[in-house]
């Protein structure tokens, strides 16, 4: 059983290796890669073109009165007006208004919290009728024990008063006998 994590070592550190050999431009005496990357084209440097075309970056926001690409404010969390309306900006998807999305995202949102409050309440106050159940549940039961236990008290009482009358004891006084010598 020990030695399956250092199998498992051993084939990780063999992928990487044969990945870093089979890779294009990376020597692997130095480690060093030949190819550099080249950054995306700015959002700016489309503009001119179509939306889909300025879209196609994620970082790039379309005005639709101007026709310019813009970079997204992303230090912002909305574009400002007068850097484009939200009614005429497109973000994502050209077909779909920047200020329709953030009122659809809104409201979705306010739908999941208030959802998550019903389904939280409804929770608590099934909890809380489930326990009002068992609450009257043993008050009935209880109840039940409680009257059987006066009857069979009562019925003690009443065979307890008859022998008492059967003998001539009386409940009166416990004394009764020693006031009256005569009997």
């Amino acid at each position: 059983m020990s030695f399956i994590p250092v199998v498992l070592l051993l084939f990780a550190l063999s992928s990487t290796l044969a990945e870093n050999a089979t890779t294009p431009g990376i020597n692997l005496t130095t480690q060093t890669t030949t190819q550099t990357t080249t950054p995306p084209p700015s959002c700016e440097s489309k503009n001119g073109t179509s939306c889909e075309e300025c879209l196609s970056n994620v970082n790039c926001l379309w005005c639709i009165p101007t026709k310019r690409c813009l970079t997204y404010p992303a230090k912002s969390i909305l574009p400002p007006h007068s850097l484009c309306p939200l009614s005429d900006a497109r973000w994502g998807l050209c077909t779909i208004n920047f200020q329709i999305l953030i009122i659809t995202l809104s409201v979705a949102g306010a739908l999941l919290i208030i959802g998550f409050f019903i389904c939280l309440f409804c929770c608590c106050k099934c909890e809380n009728i489930g326990s009002s159940r068992f609450e009257s549940k043993m008050n009935r039961k209880a109840d039940k024990r409680k009257t059987k236990q006066e009857d069979r008290t009562a019925e003690l009482k009443t065979r307890h008063d008859e022998i008492r009358q059967k003998y001539g004891l009386s409940r009166a006084s416990p004394y009764a006998r020693f006031e009256n010598p005569n009997e």
